[in-house]
């Protein structure tokens, strides 16, 4: 019998069904083509965080029962799946379900999943985005809190009935934002509401494709928001928005620690523009060296910057700050 080596063969072989979503920067549907890529490890993960692919499976078999699984598995210097742990993690599961993931657990196999290294808890927010996405690809209906979201974010109840919102009902509203009027809603509504709801809507949005114009709200709000931080991620669909957001932070020296944690863990795809990335780093350089090092290391992995990054250690246009921030950099990795 064939070894089975990935999770797809897995599935595959169990008779399942199944979807892949990233769950650790954003929460993003993977196509099954790219994820076939980064399993043969013909491709580096998409959107590393701290060396590790987060990702949920929803797999379901002829029953329509549907299952879920939380992966946390880490990477290499390359951003690949280290196959040892990706292999640890198969047995794992072979050795408590056989070959049929859908079969009813007994309460020891319970605990054995339950426990297993490899599982992570989402955040809250990243739950309530990941579940709707899935209601919505596969033709499910939107939750319970759907409804009343809707009606509020569109202006029929008083904005002081916001306690009875759910952030589940919010994350329903702005995943289905291309459909119907939802997204007309979500730009004309966003100032009437109160703060708490604008930055729940944010947090749903720092996962979602958004249109200009919601966009260009949101970039607005960002001037004289307090919380800036929940309204630049609600930017991470557009980097060119991004791009004019952070450079604005920066002439406000509004570019605190916790900034540029939020830019890294979202907003990284603004830093593709060289201009922006300057800017970052600069910044990046004022702060303590032990946190230039963390965050330099973990958004170097990110493919999409990586090359940009590397070439930034050898700008011979660089502050002196920046070429001692980095200098300090080198020191440890030789170390």
């Amino acid at each position: 019998m064939t070894e089975i080596t990935t999770l797809s063969q897995f599935l595959k072989t169990a008779n399942t069904q199944f979807q892949v979503y990233d769950m650790g920067r954003r929460v993003q549907h993977i196509d099954m083509m790219a994820f076939h890529q980064i399993e043969e490890l013909n491709s580096p993960y998409p959107a590393p965080i701290q060396g590790h692919a987060q990702f949920a499976i929803v797999f379901w078999d002829a029953s329509q029962q549907h299952y879920i699984w939380f992966i946390k598995l880490p990477l290499d210097e390359r951003g690949l799946l280290s196959p040892a742990p990706r292999m640890q993690f198969i047995k794992m599961i072979i050795e408590a379900l056989g070959r049929d993931p859908t079969q009813p657990l007994t309460e020891q196999q319970q605990d054995q999943l339950a426990n297993h290294p490899f599982n992570f808890k989402p955040t809250q927010e990243k739950l309530a985005v990941f579940n709707a996405l899935v209601r919505k690809q596969l033709g499910g209906k939107a939750s319970p809190q759907y409804e009343f979201a809707y009606q509020y974010l569109s202006g029929q109840h008083p904005a002081e009935n916001w306690q009875s919102i759910g952030l589940q009902g919010i994350a329903d509203v702005c995943v289905r934002a291309s459909e119907l009027d939802h997204q007309t809603h979500l730009t004309n509504g966003f100032d009437n509401w109160v703060l708490e709801v604008q930055i729940a809507v944010c947090q749903c949005l720092e996962h979602l494709s958004i249109d200009d114009a919601l966009a260009k709200k949101i970039l607005a709000k960002l001037d004289t928001a307090e919380d800036k931080g929940y309204f630049l991620r609600a930017l991470a669909s557009h980097p060119k928005l991004g791009q004019q957001a952070i450079a604005q932070l920066n002439d406000h020296g509004a570019l605190s620690a916790d900034m540029l944690i939020t830019i890294a863990a979202r907003n990284w795809s603004a830093l593709k523009d060289e201009q922006t990335l300057t800017i970052y780093l600069e910044a990046l350089a004022k702060q303590q060296q032990h946190f230039f090092n963390q965050i330099f290391a973990d958004i170097v992995a990110i493919p999409l910057i990586r090359t940009q990054l590397l070439a930034q250690l050898r700008n011979p246009n660089r502050s002196t700050e920046l070429a001692t921030a980095i200098g300090g950099l080198f020191k440890v990795t030789k170390g």
